[in-house]
């Protein structure tokens, strides 16, 4: 079950890597457009988390409702044609509010639309992935959005608490923020029963906590309770302790790490142990065998590159899992492959500088890097 004491909730201000997703309803006023003292603030929050070490990542709706105003669509509901217009006009004001909050602390952005299929699929997940871990690493702070544009009901999310949940997964964060319209997960819906109480803390989701969920949706947004609850499931699989919190206030963040009511889903691993975990357990489509050094490579936390690589075995795609052999057969771990089987015999052996003048394309210089390893 759940308890009403924290001996482990995490502190907002120790995330190494966080994401935060946020509302259509606390971005976007029905009547007035944008909310842009309430933006700024965020990007207040973002700033100091920024100055702490941390790095962040935004998960933003409100494309549809910025666009659906800009074409004067109404308050109906929408058609899957006419979601798509308003997104693609609602984006690009999206990602430029973004952008002017952000700028003046010095903090670069990047647009980022994804679909349910950029996850799923082994290839573009890890596409994805570096794509990010490269966005991270080079100090932008993504905003990331479903390409509503583009996406249909069979590569759909649906709601952007399961997408958040699953980039957080994506790109190894160790806690993820629901800015919601509601403080916490409760026993029942508190809407409609005064008696509902609010757990500070959820250590396991079990079954009766399944239970409690209702759907308190506000007018604008997708995700109602059972929506935070599968992220939730997502999130901590992967490794990721996860908020669920009012964020109408001004400096949301801020007012988390002192102390603002809310409920945090406990992971039981770091995103690293999960993601080794996550590896481990697939299935290998083929195996690379090693020279001796780099077997030593491997050992010392390296990546594998193809230069290390004496023969390539099986039919496997990007992104799909292999074993990793010694020269002498024996089995030393499982990764994620950047090539297919084809374009990894072709470049065993060789430099990563000479992938390029092999398949005729520029290329990752890892056939397998330490991130997508178990060794």
């Amino acid at each position: 079950m759940a308890t009403l004491t924290e001996p482990r909730a995490p502190d907002i201000r120790t995330a190494k890597r966080l994401v935060v997703k946020i509302g259509s309803a606390l971005l976007v006023d029905r009547a007035t457009g944008l909310k842009q003292g309430w933006l700024s603030a965020l990007a207040m929050d973002v700033a100091e988390a920024k100055v702490r070490g941390t790095d962040v990542v935004l998960v933003s709706s409100g494309s549809i409702a910025l666009g659906r105003k800009v074409l004067g669509l109404g308050s109906g509901v929408l058609t899957l044609e006419q979601s798509q217009a308003a997104a693609a006009v609602g984006q690009i004001r999206l990602a430029r509010a973004y952008e002017e909050v952000l700028a003046p602390h010095g903090i670069t952005t990047a647009q980022v639309l994804v679909t349910l299929e950029d996850t799923t699929d082994r290839r573009r997940y890890l596409n994805s992935r570096a794509t990010m871990e490269t966005l991270l690493g080079l100090g932008v702070v993504p905003i990331v959005n479903e390409n509503d544009t583009v996406a249909t009901d069979e590569i759909r999310f649906g709601d952007n608490d399961r997408l958040a949940a699953q980039i957080a997964v994506t790109v190894g964060a160790d806690q993820l923020i629901l800015l919601s319209d509601v403080d916490g997960f409760y026993s029942a819906n508190p809407k409609e029963d005064p008696a509902a109480q609010r757990f500070d803390l959820v250590e396991h989701i079990t079954p009766e906590i399944e239970a409690m969920a209702g759907d308190p949706i506000s007018g604008m947004s997708k995700g109602g309770m059972k929506t935070k609850l599968l992220a939730a499931k997502t999130a901590i699989a992967g490794g990721c302790a996860m908020a669920i919190m009012e964020g109408s206030v001004l400096r949301p963040l801020s007012a988390l790490a002192n102390g603002a009511q809310r409920t945090w889903f406990v992971a039981q691993a770091d995103p690293q142990v999960a993601r080794k975990r996550w590896i481990n357990a697939m299935k290998p489509r083929g195996e690379l065998v090693l020279d001796a050094g780099a077997v030593v490579a491997l050992r010392a936390g390296k990546s594998l590159l193809p230069a290390g690589v004496t023969r390539v075995t099986g039919t496997f795609g990007r992104g799909e899992p292999v074993s990793i052999l010694s020269p002498d057969g024996v089995v030393l771990g499982k990764g994620l492959v950047r090539y297919t089987a084809v374009e990894a015999k072709a470049i065993a052996g060789h430099r990563s500088g000479d992938i390029a003048g092999i398949l005729g394309y520029e290329g990752r210089a890892a056939l397998v890097h330490r991130d997508d390893m178990v060794v």
